[in-house]
């Protein structure tokens, strides 16, 4: 049995948010509260902690919400320790993406939730790099609505606002360089976790990704013009090659380096 070292690895917060990613062989924390949403998932091992008076466990693949202001502690519950990651959310950004609903309470803190899991692997994608702004508010909103629906409140019904969301499509697609949550905003008079919502709905993906798979197209004209790699980077604003290179892979299942490489093979 191969024990878990300890780790811990932190972030500084990011318009409301932080994410961790820890793992400990035995007493991880005693007793304490966190003004903040803490919605996780157990990566390995057996991670165990008391909250509202009752022991609980977490196995690998479950999820975890400690709600704000409720003490809990964590420990190993087995001798090869457990690993985790944890995101950590200001109760603001979850009741603003909730139009000002009251914050939802889960009752049970851990479950099996694939939704949820996707969405905290969306979030710890790019770790420890900082979340981007127009990445934000696509995972706030998302978040907001599975700890909705975890707690039984009803669904945000909405209307797609066709033409405001074509508004914020052309932009993404005119302004691959530099696009914020607050020109959005601004360009189409919808809250970002509206839009987000909207924009998923109508695209079948978050702004965010859409700019990301923009900017990845103009890196594949690139490297089809013979550019390098580097320059490739730099020209679709990407921060560095490597930022460029995880996202590129992501996408299209091979790196720029081996695309590059086939194409010369023509």
């Amino acid at each position: 049995m191969t024990v878990l070292a300890d780790f811990l690895t932190i972030e500084a917060p990011v318009v409301g948010l932080q994410r961790l990613r820890a793992g400990f062989s035995g007493h991880a924390y005693d007793r304490h509260r966190h003004e903040t949403y803490a919605v996780g998932i157990t990566e390995a091992g057996l991670q165990c902690f008391n909250y509202r008076g009752v022991a609980r466990a977490s196995t690998a693949g479950r999820v975890i919400v400690i709600h704000p202001d409720e003490a809990h502690d964590g420990h190993a519950g087995a001798p090869r320790g457990f690993a985790y990651q944890m995101l950590y959310v200001d109760p603001a950004l979850i009741g603003a993406a909730l139009g000002g609903r009251t914050l939802p309470f889960v009752r049970d803190p851990v479950f099996d939730d694939p939704s949820l899991r996707a969405i905290l692997a969306d979030a710890f994608a790019d770790f420890p790099e900082p979340i981007g702004d127009l990445a934000a508010p696509g995972l706030i909103a998302a978040l907001a609505d599975a700890l909705a629906r975890r707690a039984g409140a009803p669904a945000i019904t909405r209307r797609l606002p066709e033409q405001a969301l074509d508004t914020a499509r052309r932009l993404l697609d005119d302004g691959a360089g530099a696009v914020s949550a607050a020109m959005l905003e601004e360009a189409t008079g919808l809250d970002r976790y509206t839009l987000a919502r909207g924009f998923r709905e109508r695209f079948g993906t978050s702004p965010h990704r859409y700019l990301v798979g923009r900017r990845l197209e103009r890196v594949r004209g690139e490297i089809a013009r013979g550019a390098s790699l580097a320059d490739a980077a730099y020209a679709a604003h990407f921060a560095d090659q490597s930022h460029m290179t995880r996202h590129f892979k992501a996408r299209f299942g091979l790196t720029p380096g081996r695309y590059a490489a086939l194409l010369r093979k023509r």
